[in-house]
């Protein structure tokens, strides 16, 4: 029973990164439960630290499409003490649309799933100031906000 739920698990993460890479925000917000939460602590000034819930997930996510084209590789699993957590590591290989600047990128994510696979929390690492600079955004990350998200 363990090993199903640790492999609904990791399959749901390796949904993730394809609905991503190939811009199917619908299904990819399918993959987190009702009440799913995404969490960036170390995101930019101004940008969200949680967004929750799959509407807002929707929202949050809906331009990714529009502002990068990317592909993950070298995806890597940790081995977790709960079969319904996933600890990965993996790369970026793409560029921002709107500049045409490479946007390489390493993550660390620790994603919570339920028994079946769904996504309850997913806990995203990486370097803000490496989408800064694909995106053409100045350090201090103003109008960063407002470009990615098109508020």
């Amino acid at each position: 029973m363990k090993e199903q739920i640790k492999n609904k698990a990791q399959q749901a993460f390796k949904d993730h990164l394809s609905y991503l890479s190939a811009g199917r925000i619908e299904e990819w917000v399918d993959l987190f439960t009702e009440n799913g939460v995404l969490e960036f602590p170390y995101g930019p000034q101004d940008f969200p630290e949680k967004v929750e819930g799959k509407a807002a997930l929707y929202e949050y996510m809906k331009n990714f499409p529009r502002h990068f084209k990317v592909e993950f590789t070298d995806l890597y699993f940790h081995a977790t003490e709960g079969p319904a957590l996933v600890i990965a590591e993996f790369k970026s290989d793409g560029i921002a649309i709107s500049t045409g600047k490479p946007y390489r990128q390493k993550y660390i994510s620790v994603v919570k799933t339920t028994d079946d696979g769904k996504i309850t929390s997913y806990v995203d690492f990486w370097n803000p100031l490496i989408a800064m600079e694909a995106l053409g955004v100045d350090i201090k990350g103003e109008g960063l906000t407002e470009q990615f998200l098109d508020q």
